[in-house]
Formats: C-alpha cells, sequence, structure tokens
C-alpha cells in the first residue's frame, strides 16, 4: 500500500467518512496512521465524536491490534507561518504578520498557496522520520477536496513550480510533487451506485490520469442490501395476482377473498418490487461502468442505524477483509 492515501469523491457520497475508515483499518496490527483534514470541516472530529481538532496531530483512536490513528486539521494560515520558520526564519516577525493580516491577504490573492502549503503539510508528514530511522507515521491519510477540484488540487505545485524558477518555494513544490506523483502516493474516489456520481468518478479519473497523478481504488459507498435477486424479480412479474394473494393469505396476512387484507396488499407489493426491479437494473449498469475503469473495486455497506464511531469500525472491518490494507 502506498504511504500517503488521498480520499476524493463527490459531495455526498461520504468520502470523509470512508477516509477516517481506511484510517482504521491501516492503523490496525500496530500501525500508526496520520488522518488529515484539509477543508475545515471539522468533519473527522464529528465522525470520532471528539472535540474540534486543533492544529495539532493528536489521538483520536485505537484500531484493533493496538494501532494509532492520529488526526490533523490543517490550517493554512498557520502552515504558512511553519512554512515561513522553515525556509526563512522569521520567527516572531512570522507572528507579527499573521496579526497584521499579512497571512490571510497571502492566501486570499494566491488561492494555489493555500493548496501548496495544505498538500506540503501531508507530504512532510510522509516523509518525517524519528530519530531511529523509522517514519513517524506509517501511513498518511488525506480527507481531500471532492473529485471535480481534486486534480487541481494535488497538481497545484506544478504550477507553484512554473511561477517560481528558483528559491525555497520552487524547492517546497518540487518536493511535493515527487511525492503526490510517486508510487508512495494513491488517490482513491468514492462514489455511489448512482449515475451522476459514477460519471464524475469517471471524469475524474481521467483528469488524474491525464495530470499523471496516481490513481488507487475505487470505493463504492453506501451499498443497499440485495433483498431479491434477477430471478426472483422476473418471478414477481410471471405469478398471477391471485397467487400472490394466496401466498399472503398463506402467511396468515389475512383471507385470500377479494377485497380482503391479502387482497389489497397485492397491488403495494408489486409497485415496491417494480421500484425495485428498476433500482437494481440502474445499479447493474452503474456496475459495469465501474468495472470498465479497469481499477480495484470495493464495496461499503449501507448501514441502516446511521454512522456513528461504531459503524467507522465496522466499516474499517469491511474494508480489512476486501483487502484493501
Amino acid at each position: 500500500m502506498s504511504r500517503l492515501q488521498v480520499v476524493s469523491g463527490k459531495g455526498g457520497t461520504g468520502k470523509t467518512t470512508v477516509a477516517a475508515s481506511l484510517a482504521l483499518a491501516l492503523a490496525t496490527e500496530g500501525k500508526r496512521t496520520l488522518l488529515v483534514e484539509v477543508e475545515g470541516r471539522q468533519g473527522i472530529a464529528q465522525l470520532f465524536e471528539t472535540d474540534a481538532l486543533p492544529y495539532e496531530e493528536r489521538k483520536i483512536a485505537v484500531a484493533p491490534g493496538g494501532g494509532e490513528v492520529y488526526a490533523l486539521a490543517i490550517d493554512p494560515e498557520l502552515a504558512l507561518l511553519d512554512y515561513l520558520q522553515m525556509f526563512y526564519k522569521l520567527g516572531g516577525a512570522g507572528r507579527a504578520l499573521k496579526k497584521l493580516g499579512a497571512i490571510d491577504f497571502a492566501t486570499t490573492i494566491a488561492p494555489g498557496l493555500r493548496d501548496v502549503l495544505l498538500t506540503g503539510k501531508a507530504c512532510e508528514a510522509v516523509r518525517r522520520k524519528e530519530r531511529n530511522g523509522r517514519f513517524t507515521y506509517d501511513y498518511v491519510v488525506m480527507d481531500a477536496p471532492p473529485t471535480g477540484r481534486i486534480t487541481r488540487f494535488l497538481n497545484v505545485n506544478d504550477e507553484v513550480a512554473g511561477l517560481a524558477r528558483i528559491g525555497p518555494i520552487h524547492n517546497q513544490a518540487q518536493a511535493v510533487m515527487r511525492v503526490l506523483k510517486s508510487q508512495e502516493t494513491a488517490v482513491h474516489l468514492v462514489t455511489l451506485l448512482e449515475e451522476m456520481p459514477v460519471q464524475e468518478t469517471a471524469d475524474g479519473i481521467a483528469e488524474l490520469r491525464a495530470a499523471k497523478l496516481p490513481v488507487g481504488r475505487v470505493i463504492v459507498n453506501m451499498v443497499r442490501p440485495e433483498v431479491l435477486t434477477r430471478s426472483e424479480l422476473d418471478l414477481a412479474y410471471e405469478v398471477p395476482r391471485t397467487a400472490v394473494a394466496k401466498a399472503l393469505s398463506g402467511a396468515g396476512l389475512g383471507g385470500a377473498r377479494r377485497g380482503g387484507l391479502a387482497e389489497r396488499l397485492v397491488d403495494p407489493l408489486l409497485r415496491q418490487a417494480g421500484e425495485y426491479a428498476e433500482r437494481f437494473a440502474l445499479e447493474g449498469e452503474q456496475r459495469a461502468v465501474l468495472a470498465d475503469l479497469g481499477l480495484p473495486l470495493h464495496e461499503l455497506p449501507l448501514l441502516a442505524e446511521g454512522m456513528d464511531l461504531a459503524g467507522l469500525y465496522e466499516l474499517a472491518t469491511e474494508l480489512r477483509q476486501q483487502g484493501i490494507s
């Protein structure tokens, strides 16, 4: 597995949930994972039922087997202060710039700089080592921006490197791109079995490939359980209404006489079967589109009781069983 796992997806597909579950799955068996948030929504804190994350790496969960999950919500302004200190040794002068609003001004007039700071901080965590030479984190998982802008977000360092031909900014951008375009990185796309998310996933993969960014896997989220097979659905259309009413009566749902409960249930049941058959067919079509993308495909179930911390661990187990860790 690549050490930097970037998770993107169309809004509403549950990419933050998948990123959190992936971080837990990768942290099993004593591994240490850093889960990074870059959009400032504090979605990770909500999922792990903890306080809002500060701009520091904080342990938020223990995975099966004793592994640890740390989390970091990257603040672009504070990341810029780190950058100024690292390359220009500004120290107190950097803090003064923040008070004057210069940092917010810089990240506003140069939006690309904000993305450089965000990706740069994640890549620094990937490269960081302890004194014994071991990497600080076995994996870094980034809850990245949506599919529509993931390629520009990850590729912005190339643009900055083109603008700054020499100096620390150029060197930083080049160092980040070496990580992002290497086998150390994998960009995963989260989708649903619906036409628009699947199409956006296909478009996103094409853009990532064109930019020579490493595409990882497709993760289908919130997959509803199969209630009826194709043959059972066909049977539902072939069986006479009277036979359905008789079967309902035999199950104790009133007599099969005309106007009885069993008779009144036939049309609603057949209508539901028709709606399910339509959804079943559409989901089958979308699975075929995803299969044609030529990437490893994983499916995560829709949790009937909603998402909570226990649900995250359940999805993490599912990912491990599917061989993603």
